[in-house]
């Protein structure tokens, strides 16, 4: 606990990591019977890098997440009525309903996904860098991937080119240790992820990415770095997630015994203790935030169950190629000589 911190400030970071976990908490329950649909990538036990991250960046800095997005969108301010419309498949969701829990977009917030495709946000990020040197905007993009990523090549082929063109890129691995089911050591040779960035000329640090306070610390210093156009910077925050994948994992690559020790150092637990210790939390103010918290998430999901579906005419709206029987028939009309 740093000695400058404010209740308020230390009560704030608790209230955001709980946010998290109520809301996903109840999104498992509503998965089990049968509201939500699909893929659900819970974030359970990694909280604290959200939500510690998150605030050092500015309202104008964009964020690129990966599928387990739930706690980056929730930090970044997109509401919880939104975000559990779109796991619902409601018109109401902060996708329309169209993206669902891979696919959380807020354009508002410069919030960019939610992208299902292991390592497929890192191109997106240099992207969205490049774009704000060349207008000249001491912007920020902030990219979140897991270690899995590591093992694609958009991950060398981004921070190389980050790196040549000095882009205003924070890279931001969460390592829970496991890419699906395959354990970091069993896909890398080197599994010291910093020092391959590193090896691409690139500032990195590693920091527990359980505790929210050396979260905060380490990305407040590497996002002034970056922002100071000193070039790219990559962070690896040491973390674990306490539930399996996805919700179809049959979790068989980890011992219990491993998962309950990760669970000794639940970030929300022992920054609630140490808040406690430091008389910046007493029992009444855990009690409200309880009760808030369960408040916001009741009536989120209120909100998404009372939200329109999407009518079934309006499914090709703004879908950009024509179906493949429109294609096939537009060749088939075209002289050969022409094709």
């Amino acid at each position: 606990m740093t000695a400058s911190m404010t209740r308020e400030q230390g009560v704030e970071l608790l209230r955001q990591m709980l946010r998290i976990r109520r809301f996903e908490e109840r999104a498992a329950e509503l998965y089990q019977l049968g509201k939500i649909h699909g893929f659900l990538h819970l974030y359970i036990g990694e909280e604290a890098v959200a939500a510690g991250s998150i605030p050092a960046l500015m309202n104008d800095d964009a964020i690129v997440a990966t599928y387990r997005e739930h706690g980056h969108a929730l930090v970044r301010g997109t509401s919880m009525r939104s975000l559990m419309a779109e796991l619902f498949g409601k018109t109401t969701g902060c996708a329309r309903g169209r993206g669902g829990s891979m696919h959380f977009f807020d354009a508002s917030r410069r919030f960019y996904g939610g992208l299902a495709i292991v390592g497929g946000g890192l191109p997106v990020a240099l992207g969205l860098a490049l774009a704000d040197k060349l207008q000249g905007r001491a912007r920020v993009t902030a990219c979140y991937f897991g270690d899995g990523a590591v093992a694609e090549g958009e991950f060398h082929e981004s921070l190389n080119l980050a790196a040549l063109w000095n882009l205003p890129v924070l890279f931001l691995c969460e390592n829970n240790l496991y890419a699906m089911g395959t354990a970091l050591a069993r896909h890398q040779s080197q599994p010291d992820i910093a020092a391959k960035a590193r090896a691409y000329a690139l500032g990195a640090e590693s920091v527990d990415g359980m505790d929210v306070l050396a979260v905060e610390l380490a990305t407040r210093r590497a996002v002034e770095f970056v922002r100071q156009g000193h070039g790219p910077f990559f962070l690896e925050y040491h973390t674990y997630r306490f539930r399996a994948h996805s919700m179809y994992d049959a979790e068989l690559y980890r011992t219990k015994d491993e998962v309950n020790a990760w669970k000794q150092r639940d970030p929300i637990v022992t920054f609630q203790q140490a808040l406690r210790a430091a008389k910046l939390l007493q029992d009444e103010d855990w009690d409200n935030l309880n009760a808030s918290i369960a408040a916001e998430v009741e009536d989120a999901v209120a909100f998404a169950e009372a939200g329109p579906w999407e009518p079934v005419e309006d499914l090709t709206t703004d879908v950009y190629s024509r179906t493949v029987g429109d294609q096939l028939s537009a060749i088939s009309q075209t002289p050969s000589a022409d094709r």
